[in-house]
């Protein structure tokens, strides 16, 4: 098995698209703002939107009385410069954290959420 994406169950399908396409610049390799899926090529990988409610319907658990768990996923794109992102996007996004310094981890970060509450880092090792 191998990774080949990650992707996020929204809410709010037309919001996250244009927050991952035209906030955070990422390339649409398919779909578009109106298809309730797209991929966005990030770095070496893909990240992929996808409307939750349609996602239980092609699972069978839209009439069910169960439903995917709510569980938080937190996305980690490293970055050159965290300082120079984190003013780049302040105007953006609000953000959870300024940058900081994580010794024990190795790393300097910032968070801030996408606006379907997924949580984002980004870091640079130190």
């Amino acid at each position: 098995m191998r990774l080949t994406h990650t992707r996020l169950l929204v809410n709010n399908y037309r919001d996250c698209y244009h927050f991952y396409k035209d906030i955070l610049a990422f390339e649409c390799t398919w779909g578009d703002e109106h298809s309730n899926y797209a991929q966005f090529r990030v770095g070496g990988t893909q990240l992929a939107l996808f409307d939750k409610a349609q996602m239980l319907e092609d699972v069978g658990e839209i009439n069910n009385s169960t439903t995917v768990p709510l569980n938080e996923v937190v996305l980690i794109f490293a970055v050159d410069d965290v300082d120079e992102i984190y003013y780049s996007l302040k105007s953006k996004v609000s953000f959870i954290t300024e940058p900081h310094d994580r010794e024990d981890w190795g790393i300097r970060a910032a968070h801030f959420r996408d606006p379907n509450g997924t949580l984002i880092e980004i870091n640079k090792n130190i």
